[in-house]
């Protein structure tokens, strides 16, 4: 059986090298730019007497050395694989060149079709190649290995290597072509849609694991697992603008029902059982500057197999921990998009906090220490990092009213007769339920 899955996998692995083959032919010959692993072997089979394909060969070797020189003595053996790869490859490029030799836009228009389908084509391959999980690509190869041994994150390490390669492209091509060629509006267009595209594949085409004979997981960031908690637990979670008086109402309601109080807390918990620093994980919880941002950078893991963001292992860890919690204890939980990590909870209670701009600026300069003159522009940066994230994460709209049970307005009643309020509804809807 395993004979069998590993055959499998090995003909998934051709057959994404040989699509992604002719993924770089038709970006080639749709003369706009190609993907930036590809244009330095382009730019240099216009300089010198060799095909895109041996160029691409030359260039895969050397990236697969220096992987060895920076891994050293932790350099995996079975990543030899990746010199047969990157020698197929090359041929299967030659190949799809010969076979599309008769391929010529004839406006610009065309140009843009020849190339946005090379995108599609090349992010079909990449699926198939990382499904296969065989070996990697020289580059993602050579990206992962410097992520490793200088504990850099992944995507940032691809985005500067693939980055370095456009500059070595540029600059060959004035050196050696005397103008710029094979980078172009294609270029950026490769780099921002195929990782999105494979992402795509990713989620839609699961059937591929099954056909790979390899066991599909059931469990993702964003569907948590079913609650099968006991009937008496009981847990509130408290979504809040920032500066609203959230913690402070939470505190209160916690502290009048006798059960616990999560907030803070869930820094040192999600640290412990994640592996990141408390730091880093108070830096990063709850927050996300740019969803559209954070979406392009994240496509970068749609390239390998055993990575993923930094925030998205975070979130998956976190999830896991507040679901730990609601089966121990009843409790109040603040943020964390614990609403939705808990949806399937027969006994939560969701609320959401808000108030008017002069109360949370009070409380911000007053309770928070934040100067006046930065203290608007904070409580703005905040609360659209606490969106952003609460949709990337959960496809839902923070502090949307019909995501919550009950919604408070803490201007006009202040954290104590606000916490009595969240109490007395909590009341009413047990008794509403039974």
């Amino acid at each position: 059986m395993k004979k069998e899955g590993l055959f499998r996998r090995s003909i998934a692995l051709i057959a994404g090298l040989f699509i992604m083959a002719f993924g770089v032919a038709l970006s080639v010959k749709a003369n706009l730019g190609t993907s930036p692993i590809s244009c330095v072997p382009y730019v240099y089979s216009l300089g010198f007497p060799i095909t895109i394909g041996t160029a691409s060969i030359v260039m895969n070797v050397i990236l697969i050395l220096l992987q060895m020189v920076v891994l050293r003595k932790n350099y995996q053996p079975i990543q030899l694989l990746q010199f047969p790869v990157a020698f197929f490859f090359g041929l299967f490029i030659d190949f799809a060149m010969f076979v599309l030799s008769g391929v010529q836009p004839a406006n610009y228009l065309w140009q843009w079709t020849l190339c946005l389908l090379s995108c599609v084509i090349i992010a079909f391959g990449v699926f198939l190649e990382v499904k296969a999980k065989v070996t990697y690509l020289a580059g993602e190869g050579l990206s992962l290995a410097i992520s490793k041994t200088f504990q850099k994150e992944f995507g940032k390490v691809k985005v500067g290597l693939d980055s370095t390669l456009v500059a070595i492209g540029i600059v060959s091509s004035f050196v050696f072509l005397h103008n710029l060629q094979g980078i172009r509006e294609g270029t950026v267009a490769a780099a921002l849609l195929v990782g999105t595209i494979a992402k795509f594949y990713g989620k839609h085409l699961t059937y591929i694991d099954n056909l790979l004979a390899r066991k599909a997981t059931t469990e993702t960031r964003s569907t948590p697992s079913v609650i099968t908690d006991q009937p008496d637990r009981l847990i509130i979670n408290i979504a809040r603008e920032y500066g609203s008086g959230g913690h402070e109402i939470g505190e209160i309601v916690a502290r009048k029902l006798g059960i616990s109080f999560y907030d803070t807390k869930l820094i040192e918990l999600s640290a412990a059982a994640s592996g990141f620093t408390p730091e880093y994980v108070k830096e990063h919880e709850q927050k996300l500057a740019n969803s559209l941002l954070f979406d392009l950078y994240e496509q970068n893991y749609a390239y390998i197999n055993e990575e993923m963001p930094p925030l998205d292992t975070l979130f998956m860890v976190q999830s896991k921990v507040i679901r730990d919690i609601s089966q121990k204890e009843s409790c109040v939980i603040v943020g964390r998009c614990a609403d939705f990590v808990l949806k399937s909870h027969p006994n939560c209670f969701n609320v959401f906090i808000h108030a008017n701009k002069e109360y949370r600026t009070h409380r911000i300069i007053h309770e928070y220490g934040i100067d006046a003159a930065l203290s608007e522009k904070e409580m703005e940066k905040t609360d659209r990092e606490r969106l952003n994230y609460c949709r990337h994460y959960t496809h839902r709209t923070w502090g949307q009213s019909g995501n919550y049970h009950l919604t408070l307005d803490n201007s006009l009643f202040g954290p104590e007769q606000s916490a009595m309020m969240i109490i007395e509804a909590l009341q009413k809807r047990i008794i509403n339920k039974d």
